[in-house]
């Protein structure tokens, strides 16, 4: 048996992305396992996570994510960004489209500006809580935990955002997986450490729940990121965040939104 995979990149964030448009490729109680085998970057094709594309009764098209650890996550901005880039490419999409997901529809506009793809996310509203309450007031989405201010906000995915003054300084393995598993976060949570470079200029690194290390952007983080720094009246609408991986532009202006670009990295085959 041969399974086709593209491999994409979005800032860095890497996935491995299996077609099912035609019909299922991986059976859903094995979509677990074979995330935890192939995106290990020693023994399989190496990834943040593989992005399965399916029809969708609901929508267009139907997008699902399977991290390292075998969880599968809410939403993905930078995979959602692959995911268009795929389908554009393919033929499935010609330009704004809609991406069913566990976290709700999410709207996408796709194009190429000369030889590059960029695609523009309706991110869902970010939703300031704690412990999965709403929450209106600075404090109560602010909570002190292993010495940081940390804010809780949800943008399709729990998040947890810290401001610094010493962003290269943060020891990111370090903290980042007790803040993923505090209590205040019930499902977990990806953990921005966030430094202000700028009057809208932000600049990020985020420990990733269910890849359970750093890495190199996450676009729902940025989002999250932007979306606090806004509410706390640090930068205005439009927000330049830069991740390790590259920029992602945020704008918050009655709805937030998510720009950035998408790359084909290669293409393979499996053989079982």
């Amino acid at each position: 048996m041969e399974l086709h995979f593209t491999k994409l990149q979005g800032n860095g964030n890497d996935f491995i992305l299996i077609d099912e448009y035609d019909c299922v490729a991986i059976p859903d109680d094995m979509k677990a396992e074979f995330a935890q085998l192939y995106c290990d970057r020693r023994f399989g094709i190496g990834g943040d996570g593989v992005l399965y594309l399916s029809l969708s009764e609901k929508s267009g098209l139907r997008m699902r994510l399977f991290q390292p650890d075998g969880s599968e996550a809410e939403m993905c901005g930078n995979g959602i960004r692959c995911f268009a880039k795929y389908a554009y490419d393919k033929g499935y999409i010609k330009g704004p489209c809609n991406v069913e997901t566990p976290a709700g529809i999410i709207p996408v506009e796709a194009s190429y500006r000369d030889d590059t793809f960029s695609a523009t996310i309706k991110m869902p509203e970010p939703k300031f809580l704690r412990k999965d309450i709403p929450a209106t007031g600075d404090g109560e989405y602010r909570e002190k935990i292993e010495g940081f201010d940390v804010y809780a906000v949800n943008t399709g995915v729990p998040h947890a955002v810290i401001f610094t003054d010493a962003l290269d300084s943060v020891d990111l393995m370090e903290v980042g997986p007790k803040i993923r598993r505090h209590t205040t976060f019930p499902n977990g949570a990806n953990v921005n450490f966030v430094q202000r470079t700028g009057e809208n200029s932000l600049r990020i690194r985020t420990y990733e729940r269910g890849v359970e290390e750093e890495t190199l952007s996450c676009g729902t983080g940025a989002t999250a990121s932007a979306a606090v720094a806004h509410h706390l009246g640090y930068v205005g609408t439009k927000v330049e965040v830069e991740t390790r991986g590259g920029q992602l532009t945020i704008t918050l202006d009655g709805e937030a939104k998510m720009e950035g670009p998408a790359v084909t990295v290669f293409s393979g085959t499996i053989t079982f």
